[in-house]
């Protein structure tokens, strides 16, 4: 197994712009997208990564923006490490595969998500406050993992720092205008639609997942990553039982094991144990293939 690439450094660029995971590289009329090792879990980075999932997060994407480009253009241009390294004095095959040249694009400040399965925050917020919370008017007596009668747009402030609230549509529509709000949403439950479809011939359940969106002179594109194990939760078809966790091939897996910590859930993330690492990785990997139908490779 490789070692977990925690940090990237090129040195005839400027020093690049840190997400959480990924690192990004102006590259003047374009932006060079690495995806590190790190992870993050209560928006905490942990304090070692998971070898390879930078790549397999990049790869995941690559597939994904191919397959739905049919239904809003996106913001990828190459992943092929040889033109990237044409462009990028410097670049080696530590960085292939995890690499993607990209459009410039200015962010719009709401993350669109979709779900077609009740967990998570929205899970928590809907037992606090019931089938009306953020105007979803959802069903009653509902149970984690319950399946909705419909897919559901349930969008989210975008946070620079501290953690994403989720929001209603009015909100929303408050913050981009009703134009963009619909077609966003309208874009975000058609994603959604299409890609649950297919994963569920690959026997995946894709619960939840979240898109970002950016806007360029030619209008506006989907951006950053797409139905990755890192933005969206998976699950195993064949043993999905709500009212619980499932079994799954995405973070919640540690986020299951940091629960069970006596952290509270500040900086610094703690050091995640050898097995944790290996257990964790072999979900993305299963993941990878699950969703593209190749085995894993670094390039």
């Amino acid at each position: 197994m490789s070692t977990a690439l925690m940090a990237t450094s090129l040195p005839n660029l400027p020093p690049p712009r840190k997400g959480k995971v990924r690192e990004v590289y102006d590259l003047g009329d374009q932006l060079l997208f690495i995806a590190s090792d790190r992870i993050s879990a209560f928006d905490v980075i942990m304090a070692n990564g998971i070898p390879d999932k930078g790549r397999v997060l990049t790869q995941i994407s690559a597939f994904w923006f191919d397959k739905l480009q049919h239904i809003v253009p996106h913001h990828m241009i190459s992943i092929d490490p040889v033109e990237i390294a044409s462009k990028v004095e410097g670049f080696g095959p530590d960085l292939y595969g995890r690499s993607m040249l990209v459009k410039k694009a200015k962010t719009v400040p709401v993350e669109c998500v979709a779900r077609g399965y009740i967990t998570g925050s929205l899970f928590k917020e809907y037992k606090r406050l019931g089938p009306d919370v953020h105007g979803l008017k959802l069903p009653t007596r509902l149970v984690d993992g319950s399946q909705l009668p419909e897919p559901i747009f349930s969008p989210a402030s975008k946070a620079e720092t501290g953690h994403d609230e989720n929001m209603s549509f009015a909100e929303m529509i408050n913050v981009l205008g009703r134009e963009t709000a619909e077609q966003l949403r309208d874009w975000t439950l058609k994603l959604y639609t299409e890609a649950s479809e297919y994963t569920a011939t690959k026997g995946l359940i894709l619960a939840d997942t979240k898109f970002e969106f950016g806007v360029t002179d030619d209008g506006i594109i989907l951006i950053d990553e797409v139905l990755t194990p890192d933005s969206s939760r998976f699950w195993e078809a064949s043993s999905y039982d709500p009212g619980g966790p499932q079994a799954s091939y995405d973070k919640q897996f540690v986020r299951d094991y940091l629960e069970k910590l006596d952290w509270d859930k500040t900086p610094p993330g703690p050091e995640l144990p050898d097995e944790i690492v290996m257990k964790t990785r072999e979900k993305y990997l299963e993941a990878f293939r699950r969703i593209t139908g190749r085995e894993f490779s670094a390039l």
